[in-house]
């Protein structure tokens, strides 16, 4: 095996050939610029914004809004290189296909592998989430479902042996025995991933109706969630505002990125829109704008209401209101979540299929993976597939697992499209004006030459006046903080890399800045985030080797 055909390279002309030019595509056509809007802000506004909140305004304290801004910059500076590939590479597969074409296979088949914990092991922690509002919603009519239908098997039995009273410690003690085995799963996560599943198998258009109504009614719930929170704000809450220093609020990175993820998700609907090089780019790029502001309002609001201190719950903006006695706006919030968190998953379980087809579709995933069904028009076994993948580990993990892991997968495909940007051939000056006459989207092109650099030495400059002890701190080389500072000593050797190549090669400034931010978020995720992507993606090249290598395409010996 020659080692540069792992990085052999598809061309636009013959992907596009595969689908997506509106010639050889066999998926319909209906998605117009506000459907794409609206599947974006379905699948940013979920759980991040009804749970994972929670845990980085704990982590974070009110200072957790920089964060927000920080990963909304990191997100902006991605959408717009998700954007020029969407622009170039009008087809499904998201970062996938994008990867083929700048990096080459090797490269492409790990995007692929990353996605499908963006998309189906995301949809875990969003299936558990959307598990207890709604077991809340039954509540309020009076309905309660045994605690061992509600909980996942692993948190009822670290809660029983921890002997820590409450939901996990009584479904250990009063579930039903299969001969030695507790009989202990949660069913709500389990039926609503079954429907969905269903839904999108059934067609684009289907799921298309019910995610823009899904979208229209959790925006005006979490509007009046904004509008009933602001007279309970009491400034006083909101210092200190950083409790844990910065490294508090880079702390929540994990539950932070998380509620941006699923702009991207977009991307893999190319083969669908009407005019994907129009209006790919405006879809990602509007809804990340919509759901940022929305982000930040509702984290001085939930600081604001109450302190930090008590945030660190799944359901923040329930448990907000109850401690302010507003019950009434906790069968709101019950049914905006419900809602929110199923229109997540119904873009999501769109999404990874139609990655599983392109992939498919290249002969890195075996072909029945690319099979559209003649009658409603989606990759039918592929999304059957999704379902299990999502469905079965329901019944053994846990939510904070799933939470860290899909977005250590994300950040790093977002690193790769980025990269990615800035690998790409320059077009000529016909096939550029050819974009802007039918209004397709470009990136600007800023030169970097002396802008990058002087920024890095700017913001070495700025750390060290507002956080003195910094630079001392990460370069403390102790047993116990090496582990913990060497991601963020790789950081700064790549902003000093990066920075030599954009003054020799005139990088292009904003997929630059893009890859940097990406890659500083990464620098917050834990040690032991690490190691188990680490193994996720070794399991992901043993089957490339021993598969998807051998029946590529592009291999000349197939």
């Amino acid at each position: 095996m020659a080692f540069s055909s792992l990085f052999r390279r598809k061309s636009t002309t013959t992907i596009l050939q595969q689908g997506g030019d509106g010639d050889h595509t066999e998926l319909h056509k209906v998605l117009t610029v506000r459907d794409l809007t609206f599947f974006g802000i379905a699948a940013i506004i979920g759980g991040g914004t009804f749970s994972a909140i929670g845990n980085a305004c704990f982590s974070g304290g009110p200072g957790v809004v920089i964060l927000y801004i920080i990963c909304a910059i990191a997100c902006g500076f991605t959408a717009m290189c998700y954007a020029e590939f969407a622009s170039r590479v009008p087809v499904s597969g998201s970062a996938y296909t994008y990867a083929y074409v700048s990096f080459g296979e090797l490269f492409a088949w790990i995007i692929g592998w990353a996605l499908i914990m963006e998309y189906s092991i995301g949809n875990i922690y969003i299936a558990f989430s959307w598990s207890g509002y709604f077991t809340n919603l039954l509540e309020t009519f009076q309905i309660h479902l045994p605690d061992w239908l509600t909980i996942n098997y692993q948190s009822a039995h670290s809660a029983f042996l921890e002997n820590k009273a409450g939901e996990g410690f009584n479904a250990w003690q009063t579930a039903p025995m299969l001969g030695s085995l507790r009989i202990i799963f949660d069913m709500p996560a389990v039926v609503i991933n079954l429907l969905i599943t269903y839904l999108v198998y059934r067609g684009t258009k289907e799921s298309r109706n019910i995610s823009n109504v899904m979208v229209m009614i959790k925006l005006v719930i979490i509007v009046l969630v904004i509008v009933v929170g602001a007279f309970y704000v009491d400034i006083d809450n909101w210092t200190p505002f950083m409790p844990n220093g910065f490294k508090g609020v880079m702390g929540g990175v994990s539950a932070v990125f998380f509620a941006y993820i699923g702009f991207d998700a977009v991307s893999t609907l190319a083969e669908e829109s009407k005019n994907p090089q129009r209006d790919l780019p405006r879809g990602m790029i509007y809804s990340l704008l919509v759901c940022t502001v929305v982000y930040i309002i509702l984290a001085l609001v939930i600081t604001g209401m109450v302190s930090y201190t008590l945030l660190g719950v799944s359901d923040p903006l329930a448990e907000i209101f109850a401690l302010k006695g507003v019950k009434w706006m906790l069968f709101i919030v019950s049914i905006a979540a419900v809602v929110a968190m199923t229109s997540v998953m119904l873009v999501f379980q769109m999404g990874q299929p139609r990655i599983w087809m392109t992939m498919s579709r290249d002969g890195l995933m075996p072909k029945k993976f690319s099979e559209i069904h003649p009658k409603y028009k989606t990759p039918g076994f592929a999304t059957i597939v999704t379902g299990l993948v999502v469905g079965i580990p329901i019944f053994f993990t846990d939510e904070n697992f799933v939470l860290d892991f899909t977005s250590i997968g994300t950040l790093f495909a977002f690193v790769l499209v980025c990269g990615g940007v800035l690998m790409l051939s320059p077009q000529s000056e016909a096939e550029i004006a050819e974009r802007r006459t039918n209004g397709k989207f470009k990136i600007p092109y800023i030169n970097s030459k002396f802008i990058f650099p002087l920024m890095v030495v700017a913001a070495a400059f700025l750390i060290q006046y507002l956080f003195p002890t910094f630079f001392v701190d990460t370069f403390d080389f102790s047993q116990d903080k090496m582990a913990t500072n060497s991601t963020m000593i790789i950081f700064f050797i790549l902003c000093i890399v990066m920075a030599i190549l954009s003054f020799l090669k005139n990088l292009s400034l904003i997929p630059l800045l893009g890859l940097i931010s990406c890659c500083y978020l990464l620098t917050g995720m834990a040690i032991s985030n690490w190691k188990w992507f680490g193994v996720w993606l070794l399991i992901g090249l043993v089957f490339y080797f021993f598969y998807g290598y051998k029946n590529s395409k592009l291999n000349p010996n197939r």
